[in-house]
């Protein structure tokens, strides 16, 4: 699209990891630093003068935040404050979107999908969090006109949140993840272990709410639609997790593993059931989900199968996004 890209992370954290392996630093500059560490993200707003800010940073881990509580809600709900007064403080700064989750929604296990207009809340330290955060950047995008210490009144600042569903693709490995879990298994030859394979969520590859968050962040551009939207899968991928499992374990030699066996002993809470219905960023957005399930899922295990043979991670990634681009978001 010709931007120029600037991005501001932790360090990776896993081993091995997609940055390192598509040698993104090499690309767009790469900063490494905590958004918690205000004096540094100014600095970085600062030393690059960003028109759109993209949020996505978080302690994004269910099970870890049983772990650390303290650290999810410092990064999720903090962390974001941070990004958003830096972006206050910024005069190049015109948009902002700020990622959260499917999981900021105060479950009660209902058999419809969840609107951008229902009640938020969590069961758990990282969807409390994230629930937190949206309500944060409500109050912060409400209140901004009348923060006088940063004075926009010439220089409009539009903010809007993006809550995605279960997302997977090539490239991920982190822990307590069912499709990183599960291709660790396949190529180490062990036993997938699952918590609860009938748990049913709305499943996208990675690259379908992408395409979401850079269609928001142009509306938002032009002072439209600063508010909520969910970016989830049609109604037919929200699948169990047995459902996931069997289409990986089908995909082709290489990766069909050794089998799954239940998770020993008590498991921390997770919800059975979530489904998001994303038809007002349909409606309103002219955004729709390109890739079944289905077909996700093989993008997925075909970008891991070619990995492990010894192909560039950056190769197979910009080759996969291509084709995504190629794609008729109509008739997929």
């Amino acid at each position: 699209m010709g931007a120029q890209v600037f991005g501001y992370s932790l360090a990776p954290d896993t081993i091995p990891n997609l940055a390192a392996l598509t040698a993104i630093d090499q690309g767009p500059e790469s900063i490494i630093g905590d958004i918690c560490d205000m004096p540094y993200l100014l600095r970085a707003y600062a030393d690059s003068e960003p028109d759109i800010v993209l949020h996505l940073a978080a302690q994004a881990l269910v099970r870890q935040s049983y772990t650390d509580p303290i650290q999810s809600f410092s990064t999720n709900v903090i962390g974001t404050l941070n990004v958003l007064q830096a972006a206050s403080a910024s005069r190049s700064v015109r948009a902002v979107v700020i990622v959260t989750t499917d999981k900021c929604y105060q479950n009660q296990e209902w058999s419809w999908a969840y609107r951008e207009n229902e009640a938020l809340g969590g069961h758990d330290p990282y969807s409390a969090s994230k629930a937190c955060t949206e309500i944060a950047t409500s109050a912060w995008r409400s209140s901004l006109p009348d923060m006088r210490q940063f004075d926009r009144q010439d220089a409009p600042l539009y903010i809007a949140t993006a809550r995605a569903g279960n997302v997977f693709g090539g490239g991920d490995w982190a822990t307590d993840r069912l499709v990183p879990d599960y291709f660790r298994a396949a190529f180490a030859g062990e036993e997938l272990v699952i918590r609860n394979p009938s748990a049913r969520r709305p499943w996208q590859h990675v690259l379908e709410p992408l395409s979401g968050y850079l269609l928001l962040a142009e509306k938002l551009w032009n002072g439209k639609c600063q508010e909520a939207w969910n970016f989830g899968p049609a109604l037919d991928d929200i699948q169990p997790v047995s459902f996931i499992v069997e289409q990986l374990f089908g995909a082709p030699s290489g990766t069909r593993g050794t089998g799954w066996r239940l998770a020993e002993g008590s498991q921390p809470h997770e919800a059975t059931f979530l489904a998001l219905d994303a038809s007002k960023a349909r409606f309103m957005l002219g955004w729709r989900p390109r890739i079944p399930l289905s077909v996700g899922l093989g993008w997925t295990s075909e970008w891991y199968k070619r990995h492990h043979a010894g192909e560039s991670a950056r190769s197979l990634s910009l080759e996969q996004i291509e084709r995504f681009v190629s794609m008729d978001s109509v008739n997929a």
